[in-house]
């Protein structure tokens, strides 16, 4: 029967997500059973996407990228896919109607990883975060409002702000893998090989503003994902918060991170503000 593929299908994307991000698990399931399962789907297709270009060292990556989006295309058109991770991805897109615009963007920056390293000017920066970011956050968004234009229109500014900023925590996270393992370079107008303090509050400020205008749009949304959402906020707060008390050079050197104790700390602390409107 085709819906125990499609259960197979779910269960697979939802497998993705728990075994590659302990605190984006963490804060899906805090997300309304009505909406998990699609979040699930929609992190399914993005990580693969990621893996291919960043860690399928030794294999053509190329072919390998190429031949997944001609699927995720197939997908789509079929409404069927023997990848069951395209296959829970492309129910999601037909359920809540998300634009080709979106997932399109999405590629075309990962495809950029195959053989970009280095970011110059503000414009490129820009367009590779949009991509690999801001419409994931609008794809999720497009879950989120349930088929309510009129709310995701108004929230749309804010999601990308909030998906830009995750994004940025990851890129200062990430600093010496991205530079040492993959000689990618995303900030522009930084020598990361003598990375200051200066260079560090800069971009710190720049992840904040983000974090601030991505907040008010995290109030605004329904009941079933605020809470989901304020977790994960919070987290990526906390590891800014490292990162901004971090040395510039020991962040160069070393990926900071949130124990998982922490993380579940965070989890309780968010509950409880939760539960005291302290977010409404």
């Amino acid at each position: 029967m085709k819906s125990i593929f499609d259960t197979v299908s779910y269960s697979c994307s939802k497998i993705v997500t728990t075994s590659y991000s302990t605190s984006f698990s963490l804060a899906s399931k805090m997300l309304a059973d009505s909406i998990r399962k699609d979040i699930y789907n929609i992190y399914g297709f993005v990580r693969f996407a990621d893996e291919i270009v960043d860690t399928f060292h030794g294999y053509n990556k190329e072919e390998l990228f190429n031949d997944f989006e001609s699927d995720m295309y197939k997908a789509i058109q079929n409404k069927i896919s023997l990848n069951p991770i395209l296959n829970s991805f492309q129910q999601t897109v037909h359920q809540y109607d998300i634009q080709p615009e979106l997932y399109e963007a999405f590629m075309r920056s990962m495809r950029l990883d195959l053989h970009k390293t280095k970011y110059l000017t503000e414009e490129e920066y820009k367009e590779y975060i949009y991509g690999s970011a801001d419409v994931v956050g609008l794809m999720c968004l497009k879950v989120f409002v349930n088929g309510d234009d009129k709310k995701y229109d108004e929230l749309k500014d804010s999601a990308m702000h909030l998906g830009s900023a995750f994004q940025k925590v990851n890129f200062l996270r990430d600093l010496k893998a991205d530079f040492e393992d993959l000689s990618r370079t995303y900030f522009p107008n930084t020598d990361l090989n003598k990375l200051d303090e200066v260079s560090k509050i800069r971009i710190v400020e720049e992840i904040e503003a983000d974090f601030l205008k991505g907040y008010e749009g995290i109030m605004k949304l329904p009941v079933e994902a605020k809470f989901g959402v304020y977790t994960a906020y919070i987290y990526y707060k906390k590891l800014l918060t490292k990162l901004k008390s971090t040395p510039s050079m020991e962040i160069k050197n070393t990926r900071i991170r949130v124990p998982n104790y922490q993380k579940f700390g965070l989890l309780a602390k968010s509950y409880f503000n939760y539960r005291l409107n302290l977010i409404n």
